[in-house]
């Protein structure tokens, strides 16, 4: 008898996790390897695709064999590439450490792996101007934050107040009240209090265009709009205007305080219904902080996305936030639990440390 298509895509997901955890072994040695598939392959397996895949570190496609990110070097402006050591493995660090070697570098560009073209650049001014008033926000130092993954050295993207990235001309990304999820893996112990270390959904226009135009994940420790239980830093969805943790506008004892210090955070909206979810990016499951109606507060309800992408910044350029982040996807459609259950599981068999 045919399969139908959900039991066919159930069967490849729950292939993909098995695949994911064979690494799990591997992790932590100089010979580890990538998992025989990337976090996009996962959710385009789910019925989910990846239409935005952001990553300073590594492949998030099996087949992926293009440039990561690209640094720009002060001592006479040149920049280049830094691509993967092999297809769906990791960041050639080798390549930036040789070409920044006695001067300081940037990162000028994360490029989109998911062929759409969304790559992230230097934010241009908005609405709010902050450190960076009157002109566009500052890269991040390349070398601020350095990792290890699956035992290759790589290098994450250290935001400081002021500094953030944007696409306002994406391809792909949800509109309106369409359905959507994304992940990012973050330094859970640099953060703070100031607005907004996003990364995700947001307006095209660089301000703030009103309660649900934007939709990203927001971490830190800011209370003014929303916060959850205990000191924070907690993970809450930036809805425009509103940080939240929950369907109330302030306060969700259910979100709690998270600093493992390789973060996975998620959150998903469609139709009237959104999550939020969290994890250990080095080890274990996800949990569910928030999974239920849209804030009950008017204009969250439909909603009024934009389709821009920021990392590191609020919808209207707020650049008053630090953070770090390593990787991060967009997807076409709201997906499922055991979905980003499969991705989580590929994240830990890449083996942050």
């Amino acid at each position: 008898m045919r399969k139908s298509a959900s039991a066919s895509r159930l069967a490849v997901i729950s292939a993909a996790v098995g695949l994911a955890l064979t690494g799990v072994g591997l992790v932590g040695t100089q010979t580890a390897s990538a998992a025989t598939n990337g976090p996009c392959d996962i959710y385009a397996a789910g019925g989910t695709p990846c239409v935005a895949a952001h990553s300073t570190t590594r492949a998030l496609y099996a087949g992926y064999n293009g440039p990561l990110y690209q640094v720009r070097r002060s001592s006479d402006s040149h920049t280049t590439n830094i691509g993967v050591l092999s297809a769906g493995g990791y960041a050639n660090a080798a390549t930036q450490d040789s070409f920044c070697a006695n001067t300081s570098c940037v990162i000028t560009v994360i490029y989109d792996q998911s062929g759409r073209g969304n790559n992230l650049t230097q934010a241009p001014p908005g609405g709010f101007q902050g450190p960076a008033a009157g002109g566009y926000d500052n890269l991040a130092n390349a070398t601020a934050a350095p990792t290890t993954v699956g035992g290759h050295k790589a290098y994450g993207v250290y935001v400081a107040a002021g500094t953030g990235y944007r696409n306002n001309h994406t391809s792909g990304i949800a509109t309106g009240d369409q359905s959507e999820g994304m992940y990012a893996i973050f330094d859970g112990t640099h953060y703070n209090g100031g607005c907004c270390f996003d990364y995700g959904n947001a307006e095209t226009d660089s301000h703030d265009d009103g309660n649900g135009t934007m939709e990203a994940i927001y971490f830190g420790n800011i209370k003014v709009w929303g916060y959850g239980a205990g000191n924070g830093p907690w993970v809450m969805a930036d809805l425009e205007n509103g940080l939240f943790s929950g369907v109330n506008q302030h306060y969700n004892a259910g979100d709690p305080t998270v600093n493992y210090r390789y973060l996975t955070a998620m959150v998903k909206g469609g139709q009237n219904r959104w999550a939020i979810r969290g994890a250990n990016a080095q080890s274990g499951g996800v949990s569910t902080f928030y999974n239920g109606k849209r804030p009950n507060v008017s204009g969250y309800n439909p909603m009024r996305k934009q389709g821009a992408i920021i990392l590191g910044i609020g919808g209207d350029n707020s650049n008053g936030s630090a953070g770090t982040f390593y990787e991060g996807v967009m997807t076409s459609g709201y997906p499922s639990d055991s979905t980003e259950n499969a991705v989580q599981a590929n994240i830990t068999a890449a083996g942050y440390r």
